[in-house]
């Protein structure tokens, strides 16, 4: 598995193209390769300021934001290492609030692929190792690190002593990954995807994670347990209620603090994990008044995101057109929650490996038309792959241009607009839509 992409400037482009060729070894898995790499390049994961390392099925790359967020506003600098990018690569590496410039980009790629090209490392190791690379090259108050895929085995998971370590939501995903048959590893699906989210746990770090169904909850605790980590899980060591504010209550007393601006019910539990992971560390100092800033400045594009004034959005004149890069069964329901009872029209490009009932099932009672759109780069689901989950007809489009041009013939506006399905397609569509992150 390999992502894609592409970049204005020569020198990161053919860094680019070189990553691009890269390929996972079918069978290869371990951290053995990623440590060697970054021995070569004489351990810069081991210069990071204090850092929060944070895995999960959904909510990860939110919890992210808003630990970054808050960070800032408690007046620390920040790295940050988030994953996919959008739009350019760049996105991947933030070095102290910016995203990496283009010349250091192509330096520290070149740095890394010249260094390890006799391992055949995979497109995730070479990206892990020049984003250490960067971070250490700078100084910073902390590091805000998210985890690729999985935790056991993601690339990022060399850090020896965390400041934390987080866990958002479980939901199955990436099944032939994290649900390969491996001798003692849970039987259980979402116990198994918890088992290898909680390999990140670290000898006496904080782990700090959600609340979870009693399996994976068993599974979390154990391996907590057998790597020396402190488990702080929701429920047990810390709570937080959802209502005109998020209620946040651990042994250290209880915090009143605003929803985020961010949409979406679930994003409010994302907020409460990244106030959680801060509250227990104590590599870093963050106030209460700043955890509240952090939380109403957050911002983390194609997650429910309503697009602005652009290119693509003047195609459907008199209608909201949000974004939500979406493609597993947990993020259908929460879309589900956020759009009850308010008609849709769907516009959907899913990779071929991701289930297509994910988006459409939970929404399928407020389905006023489903378009299906590629996924660039990828092989995507065809329209009659959806087709047994909804009794709409569906229709297939080349791009999303077209799909909003042809909405916007059908006569007055009678609902909103939802593209969904893959991160890739909301990448495009904010390259589109010139909204691209910074």
């Amino acid at each position: 598995m390999r992502d894609f992409a592409i970049s204005d400037d020569p020198a990161v482009q053919a860094q680019l193209d070189r990553l691009a060729a890269l390929s996972l070894p079918q069978g290869r898995l371990g951290l053995e390769t990623i440590r060697e790499i970054l021995t070569r390049l004489g351990d810069p994961q081991k210069r990071l300021p204090p850092t929060f390392h944070v895995a999960g099925t959904n909510g990860k790359g939110s919890t992210c934001a808003f630990l970054r967020a808050m960070l800032e506003a408690g007046g620390l600098t920040v790295h940050a290492a988030t994953k996919p990018h959008l739009v350019r690569y760049n996105e991947r590496i933030r070095i102290a609030g910016a995203l990496i410039p283009d010349a250091e980009l192509a330096d520290r790629l070149k740095q890394v692929l010249d260094a390890s090209q006799d391992l055949a490392p995979s497109f995730f190791e070479v990206t892990a190792a020049a984003t250490f690379l960067a971070f250490a090259e700078h100084p910073a108050d902390a590091c805000v690190i998210e985890v690729g895929l999985g935790g056991r085995f993601d690339a990022t998971n060399v850090l020896d002593r965390p400041a934390a370590c987080g866990i958002a939501s479980l939901g199955i995903d990436h099944e032939a990954f994290l649900l390969r048959p491996e001798a003692g590893t849970p039987g259980d699906p979402l116990a198994r995807i918890a088992f290898e989210k909680a390999g990140i746990a670290r000898p006496g770090v904080p782990l700090v994670t959600q609340a979870y169904p009693a399996a994976a909850a068993r599974a979390v605790t154990i391996t907590a347990a057998r790597q020396g980590a402190e488990l702080f899980m929701r429920g047990p060591a810390w709570r937080a209620e959802t209502g005109g504010e998020i209620a946040y209550c651990d042994a250290f007393g209880p915090l009143a603090l605003p929803l985020p601006r961010l949409a979406g019910a679930h994003q409010a539990d994302n907020a409460a994990l990244a106030v959680a992971l801060l509250r227990h560390q104590d590599a870093v100092s963050v106030s209460p008044e700043a955890m509240r800033r952090g939380i109403l400045s957050a911002h983390w594009p194609a997650r429910l995101q309503l697009l602005g004034d652009g290119p693509l959005t003047a195609l459907a004149p008199g209608r909201k057109v949000w974004l939500d890069g979406g493609h597993n069964p947990d993020a259908g329901a929460a879309l589900a929650r956020y759009f009850q009872d308010r008609p849709l029209h769907l516009i959907v490009g899913m990779l071929a490996s991701k289930n297509p009932a994910a988006i459409v099932s939970p929404l399928a009672a407020q389905l006023l038309s489903i378009t299906v759109v590629p996924a660039p780069g990828h092989q995507a689901h065809a329209p009659e792959d959806f087709a047994p989950f909804t009794g709409l007809p569906i229709r297939r489009l080349a791009t999303v241009g077209e799909a909003l041009c042809a909405l916007s013939r059908t006569g007055p506006p009678d609902g909103d607009v939802l593209i969904a399905g893959s991160l890739y397609l909301a990448g495009e569509v904010l390259r589109l839509n010139r909204q691209i992150p910074d």
